[in-house]
């Protein structure tokens, strides 16, 4: 079965897993901004069909590789399905932000979730809040705000939806982070989780993309236009490889980072994904980053060195170890030679 016991946490290794995830899903937002600027594709569609292709992919995968995987408990459906859920709201709302916001922009728009996982994290995973999880997500608020170009009231007159969209995929992001780390409490194996949060999202979208009239922005107006992209090749295979590739590689890989982490750690590592997006975006897109831009993302990433070099090692124990604890120290205690 696929939930079995979850392995012993190595937080260097989370560290490094969340890292390559983040340089991973940096390229996610440039091959969503190439398809919906070059076909016009809507967001939602797209988001649909690359949740479908990311199943189509993990499912003859692990079917070679761990068939196991493919398998999970009854009882695990039901939070698998509201996890799913929750990324389909964050793959709407983050499809759509970087249709109107650009790829460098909602990239960092979408870290607004480090300090929505800090305090949910707190709340309702009991995840510490320390000093430097504490500046690391002030870090990420601020260089959020300057990259955003939030200050200019300008920005907001002109993109309240663009930046709604890119607030409200920073919540959802958080959301999914914080359901992440609770299915690896759940003895979830990470592949599989995978597999079925994108299967149930892709059947939400499904239902969203067929709400006649499209209701929603960025969802299909009628049914045909879920086969918007037609007889073109080249736009089924670079939304089959965002699916495939980029998605398949750093969602997993984040999922099994925080086997390692706390939602709110792996979350923040993830915030240096801006930087690795605005490089690409300049090579590929010709995107500009301003001079506060830049040093927005600086800031961001100092937050995220911070955390890793101050944050606090030693796991606070559990009210379930205290009593053993305790009765360890009385026993060395007794043995103890008097001096």
């Amino acid at each position: 079965m696929a939930d079995t016991g979850s392995p012993a946490p190595h937080p260097t290794r989370g560290y490094l897993i969340a890292l390559a995830a983040a340089a991973i899903l940096s390229t996610t937002a440039i091959f969503i901004r190439h398809l919906t600027q070059t076909t016009q594709i809507p967001s939602l569609v797209l988001a649909f069909w690359r949740d479908v292709f990311v199943v189509l992919t993990l499912l003859p995968v692990l079917g070679l590789v761990r068939p196991a995987l493919l398998r999970v408990a009854r009882a695990h459906l039901p939070y698998l399905a509201a996890y799913g859920f929750v990324l389909a709201v964050f793959n709407a709302m983050w499809t759509l932000s970087v249709a109107r916001n650009g790829a460098a922009l909602a990239t960092v728009l979408v870290y607004s979730s480090a300090a929505f996982s800090a305090l949910l994290g707190r709340w309702l995973l009991q995840e510490r809040l320390g000093w430097a999880k504490l500046v690391a997500v002030a870090c990420s608020l601020a260089g959020c705000f300057l990259v955003s170009g939030a200050s200019d009231p300008t920005v907001w007159d002109a993109n309240v939806l663009g930046i709604a969209t890119g607030v409200l995929s920073g919540l959802s992001y958080a959301a999914y982070s914080l359901m992440g780390r609770s299915a690896s409490l759940r003895g979830l194996d990470p592949w599989t989780t995978l597999l079925y949060i994108f299967g149930f999202a892709a059947v939400f979208l499904l239902g969203v993309n067929l709400l006649p009239g499209g209701l929603l922005p960025g969802s299909a107006t009628q049914a045909r236009d879920l086969l918007w992209l037609g007889g073109s090749v080249r736009g089924w295979g670079i939304l089959f490889l965002l699916a495939a590739g980029p998605t398949v590689a750093g969602f997993g890989l984040y999922l099994v980072s925080l086997g390692h982490l706390g939602a709110s750690v792996a979350n923040l590592v993830l915030t240096l994904e801006p930087a690795f997006t605005a490089v690409v975006a300049y090579v590929l897109l010709d995107e500009r980053l301003s001079g506060t831009q830049i040093a927005g993302s600086l800031v961001v990433m100092s937050g995220v060195v911070i955390l890793r070099i101050f944050q606090e090692r030693p796991p606070a124990r559990s009210a379930a170890e205290l009593p053993s604890a305790i009765e360890a120290r009385a026993s060395l205690r007794s043995v103890a030679p008097v001096e």
